[in-house]
């Protein structure tokens, strides 16, 4: 027997999305690494540049396995998260959501501003196989925030270097953008089949 408001609860619930940001980041900014910013990223660009190569790969083996299987084998499943993981933590730098250098393994628990993925879970062998046009709006909505960020960003660069700290609704911003991004990166390259979310908040 259900108690009176229990049902309402229940259909108002909902769950935390599979792909999350854990941010822990002091919103303090060291003035020399901001003013270098770009210029001591570029290793990371070019080592997500090269790991992309070998991700295409891997989430198009995943396609095909989860196409069969309806679900992207553990193995597959925790490469491209790493990857995803890593890319969050550089663009975290560059866009100042952070202030340390990055690590360059993508491990969890290594950033300020952190991605956390669930494991593996049952997929509709029909969105599997749409799942790039299913992509197509969030990935338009993506590049508008992407643009949005840049703007942030630049802005956050001189409020960083005359203040030596970021304001935190600049970077709850700029978490918001890379969140949206990475869970629609995750949806198209199969980590979840969860759509992404626009929930403003940072607990998500």
């Amino acid at each position: 027997m259900l108690r009176p408001g229990s049902l309402g609860h229940r259909v108002g619930r909902v769950e935390p999305h599979p792909i999350r940001l854990v941010v822990t980041d002091d919103l303090q900014r060291t003035r020399i690494t901001v003013f270098f910013r770009l210029l001591l990223a570029i290793p990371h660009f070019i080592w997500i540049a090269l790991w992309t190569v070998a991700v295409v790969f891997a989430v198009l083996f995943a396609w095909f396995a989860a196409l069969f299987t309806k679900r992207v084998p553990a193995g597959l499943h925790d490469f491209i998260a790493r990857y995803q993981r890593y890319t969050v933590h550089v663009f975290a730098y560059a866009a100042l959501a952070a202030d340390p250098f990055p690590p360059f393994g993508g491990r969890e628990g290594t950033y300020p501003v952190d991605l956390v993925v669930a494991p593996p879970v049952e997929q509709s062998r029909l969105t599997v196989f749409f799942r790039v046009l299913l992509a197509i709006p969030a990935l338009f909505i993506g590049n508008v925030l992407n643009s949005l960020i840049e703007i942030v960003a630049f802005f956050a660069w001189f409020v960083c270097l005359f203040l030596g700290r970021m304001p935190e609704g600049m970077r709850n911003l700029i978490v918001f953008v890379l969140r949206f991004h990475v869970q629609t990166q995750a949806y198209v390259s199969l980590l979840t089949p969860r759509y992404p979310s626009v929930n403003i908040g940072l607990a998500e």
